[in-house]
């Protein structure tokens, strides 16, 4: 034991970490701890973060909304969508998934969706950074610009980086023996769910350009979104289809939870191809609406 340590301390503290189960994905160790919904718990290195943007964003919204000037600056209607952002990352980083994640692949592949395809959208839908800005003093707001502004060169606003970011995360992660690698380590836990987030930010912060801005090229969004879909229904099917298991360090832990190994694995696919298709599906829509209301004004 360490230095102070007793045997009546460790005593004290081990009921505590009992109800952590997710620190295991911080560590790296897999404690053999079936979660439950009051234990599926993730104190991550997100948490902090997670609520310093909340806090931020919502100082912000004080101060473009006081003196009775509700929707100033940012409707309710995107301030709403943003914090269902934030929920749908606490869903996924904090509570319950993450934590089930390391006994279901449906779990995880969950997880997965939800920082790719609706997180992003969400969180950018509210405009967080003109949030953001209001929040910080004028000099603060200036600065963090001036530092922001060079790391969004020419092809970071490229759609067909961006969309390549998008499918290629999600078919690195998804190998076999880069998820081996991640149920062992912490730290590449972490770097994985921080591209699929950083990814999505990315392909859809183009997108919402292309959503909000009559002259930017809609059509060129519709496409990009068909690619990421088809990408991502494939890698589904193959999931939902297959005859043998894929992922073999899943097979022992979902019968802990009472699922049979192949019905995980086809739930995870099914998961990847329809459900998480729905956002890309909108933003698809939505853009071709935008396209065929300016092809339209043209005719005119």
């Amino acid at each position: 034991m360490g230095r102070g340590t007793t045997p009546g301390r460790m005593a004290r503290v081990a009921p505590m970490l009992a109800i952590l189960p997710g620190r295991t994905w911080a560590t790296g160790e897999f404690s053999g701890e079936v979660p439950t919904l009051a234990t599926a718990w993730s104190l991550s290195p997100v948490v902090p973060a997670l609520l310093l943007m909340t806090m931020l964003y919502a100082a912000g919204l004080w101060r473009l909304w006081r003196d009775g000037h509700p929707g100033r600056g940012i409707a309710m209607i995107e301030a709403a969508l943003f914090f269902a952002g934030m929920g749908v990352l606490a869903l996924a980083m904090v509570w319950p998934v993450d934590a089930y994640g390391a006994w279901l692949l449906s779990a995880h592949m969950g997880q997965h969706m939800l920082l790719l395809a609706l997180a992003p959208p969400l969180l950018l839908a509210g405009r967080p950074m003109a949030a953001v800005a209001a929040a910080l003093p004028p000099r603060w707001s200036k600065a963090l610009h001036r530092a922001l502004l060079p790391l969004a060169p020419g092809f970071g606003r490229t759609l067909a980086l961006a969309t390549f970011a998008n499918v290629a995360v999600m078919w690195g992660w998804h190998a076999p023996a880069a998820l081996a690698l991640v149920m062992r380590s912490g730290p590449a836990h972490w770097v994985m769910h921080g591209s699929f987030l950083l990814a999505g930010l990315w392909l859809w912060a183009l997108l919402w350009q292309r959503i909000r801005d009559d002259v930017a090229g809609a059509l060129s969004g519709a496409i990009a979104i068909v690619v990421v879909m088809m990408q991502m229904g494939f890698l589904g099917a193959l999931l939902t289809f297959s005859q043998r298991i894929v992922y073999p360090v899943y097979a022992d832990r979902a019968t802990e939870l009472g699922i049979a190994a192949f019905d995980d694995q086809q739930l995870a696919g099914l998961i990847m191809w329809v459900p998480s298709c729905l956002p890309y599906l909108a933003g698809a829509l939505w853009l071709l609406a935008r396209e065929l209301r300016r092809m339209g004004k043209r005719l005119d």
